[in-house]
């Protein structure tokens, strides 16, 4: 059974300051699909913003934050808990920083974890374990933190879900004519170099952050797949159906260099 990890950012998840239900909702339902098919390891933004409904702090002040992450992280795995619990899920929370990362020791201790939860049919739920982590230690966003998760805990390949629903050949918000990049074999140093622009109130990212994700995988064999959180169709129809219908796809072509 091949293994992937999904990762699925603020702008999903939340929704007017709060978490989004529904969307929720459906992530859960597609997961308990894929399960069918892969092993699935979860990489989850909201836990900002799910301390935010509970206590209102300027989250643009780093102890804020950490308090804010503190607070939701709990927060949003009840929510997961909950609606992973119909379909006869159980899920769990691995808290990671860098350093889980740093070395081949840490990082087999993290595998060895994550080996375990999937043999017993759980879903590891990841995130930066943001409430402690220092600046030395922080990996800064998800899009990392998910590539770093798929290569080292050996996934075949990383779908991130966002409110970008594909890599486009121009910034579609401000040209119409902009048109998807289906297949995408390497990263320009150009392309890595753009301003990182996130979209949402809790986003700490942005398109660049997903393409020094998919930099980071297809530098080391590794594969990534981008698509929208919002509708799902596209990701379903590549991981269910192995179908190609919309999202960008990195990945180098079978015997390139």
């Amino acid at each position: 059974m091949k293994r992937i990890v999904v990762k699925v950012g603020s702008a999903v998840l939340t929704e007017q300051n709060r978490l989004a239900k529904d969307r929720m909702q459906n992530l859960v339902d597609l997961i308990a699909e894929l399960k069918t098919k892969y092993e699935v390891i979860l990489v989850s933004s909201g836990a900002v913003a799910a301390g935010y409904t509970e206590l209102k702090l300027d989250k643009k002040v780093l102890a804020n934050k950490q308090a804010l992450a503190s607070i939701g992280q709990p927060i949003l795995m009840n929510k997961y808990r909950k609606l992973f619990d119909p379909h006869g899920i159980l899920p769990s929370q691995v808290l990671v920083t860098a350093a889980n990362f740093n070395t081949r020791e840490e990082s087999q201790k993290a595998k060895d974890t994550i080996e375990t939860l999937l043999k017993h049919n759980v879903v590891p739920v990841i995130n930066e374990n943001d409430a402690t982590a220092t600046e030395e230690l922080v990996l800064g966003d998800n899009d990392q933190l998910s590539a770093y998760a798929a290569y080292h805990f050996g996934a075949d390949l990383l779908v991130i879900l966002s409110d970008i629903d594909a890599y486009y050949d121009k910034d579609p918000r401000g040209n119409p004519d902009a048109k998807v990049r289906s297949r995408i074999e390497f990263i320009t140093p150009n392309e890595l170099a753009m301003e990182v622009n996130p979209n949402h109130n809790f986003a700490t990212g942005g398109i660049v952050t997903k393409l020094k994700a998919a930099d980071f995988l297809l530098k080391r064999g590794g594969a990534m797949f981008l698509a929208s959180g919002f509708e799902l169709g596209d990701v379903r129809s590549f991981l269910m159906e192995e179908t190609h219908k919309g999202g960008s796809l990195f990945k180098a072509y079978e015997g390139d260099a």
